[in-house]
């Protein structure tokens, strides 16, 4: 259920980097003599994102339906009505997608991530953040369910394909690369594939723009993502696949947690590893800073108080609920950190 697609990584002047995870190397400035280099900025910034609403391609396409398509966990699953959707998974990507392509009318139910303005109205369909409810998806009688093995129970999800409702499962892989195979694969699934091309485009134009803006960058700056939950004892570090790493890197940065060997996605952070790493900045989601008492202490924290980011209190935090996203609008997420990372 996917088409191949290339994003313009050429734009990136990011090169193979061999550093050491204790050390505090980074990239060589860019050695163009007309070249206008950009510095890290000090100081405690929030990334923020200038429209958090979203902008459909086009408005009620009209499904050309049915259509069989290839769910992600293997199954066929034929889609005969998408008047009645209710999209959920762990981040929002499947209802900003929908909404997007311009069936945001026929959405009747959502996560807890889709906190974007047009949605506000429509029922959330979790309980305790992330656990999906099989009792409020079935009372509202939707016609097909899209989702994601980022959200569960998977039990849940069974029980309302068990019950004759079409679940399509999507790509849960959080990178760039993957951003227009699952707008066309949610386009196709909603018999709309031509407002799939024109997300596509219009998406596509927007990433590589913004790539742009981490060309020059005076130095690498290493950078490292924290996922916090200060109340309920969560400190993790982020690796290769946890979504912020193909963002660092899209705005000229190195990933400290791939960089210093991790293996997993997400790693239980402690001080040792923080204090070897090093990094220049930290990059956290708002939530999750509020979480651990705000910027003044989680700049005490054992580990961090000992960075180079804490000495010059780089923290940048994003809005939880478009930090990881990757959809339609991950063209202004990338803006939105190479704003708050660099003085320009």
């Amino acid at each position: 259920m996917t088409r191949s697609r290339h994003w313009a990584w050429g734009l990136l002047a990011v090169g193979t980097l061999a550093l050491s995870a204790c050390g505090s190397e980074t990239a060589a400035p860019n050695s163009s003599p007309d070249a206008v280099t950009t510095s890290i900025a000090s100081g405690h910034r929030t990334a923020v994102v200038q429209n958090h609403d979203v902008d459909p391609v086009t408005e009620s396409p009209e499904p050309d339906l049915p259509v069989t398509v290839e769910s992600f966990d293997g199954e066929e699953v034929t889609i005969d009505d998408a008047s009645r959707i209710v999209t959920v998974d762990m981040y929002g990507t499947l209802t900003e997608t929908v909404f997007s392509l311009g069936l945001g009318d026929n959405v009747v139910g959502r996560d807890t991530a889709s906190d974007f303005e047009a949605a506000q109205d429509v029922p959330i369909v979790t309980v305790g953040g992330h656990d999906l409810s099989a009792e409020a998806i079935l009372n509202l009688d939707p016609t097909v369910v899209l989702t994601d093995t980022t959200i569960g129970p998977h039990d849940v999800q069974e029980q309302l394909r068990e019950s004759g409702i079409p679940v399509v499962y999507f790509d849960p892989a959080r990178n760039l690369d993957g951003i227009p195979d699952q707008i066309m694969d949610v386009a196709t699934t909603l018999g709309i594939p031509d407002a799939g091309d024109e997300l596509v485009e219009r998406t596509e134009n927007e990433i590589n723009e913004a790539l742009t803006l981490g060309e020059d960058v005076e130095e690498s700056p290493r950078i490292a993502f924290l996922y916090m939950r200060g109340a309920a004892g969560i400190y993790l570090l982020g690796g290769p696949g946890s979504g912020a790493d193909d963002l660092i890197e899209a705005v000229g940065g190195i990933d400290v947690g791939t960089e210093i060997g991790l293996d997993k996605p997400f790693t239980t952070m402690t001080s040792e590893a923080m204090v070897a790493a090093d990094p220049d900045v930290i990059l956290v989601m708002s939530d999750g800073l509020e979480s651990v008492g705000g910027v003044d202490k989680m700049l005490e924290m054992p580990g961090i108080a000992q960075t180079s980011a804490a000495e010059n209190e780089r923290i940048i935090d994003m809005n939880d609920t478009e930090l990881l996203t990757f959809g339609a609008r991950t063209g202004q997420t990338v803006q939105a950190l190479a704003e708050a990372l660099y003085d320009f």
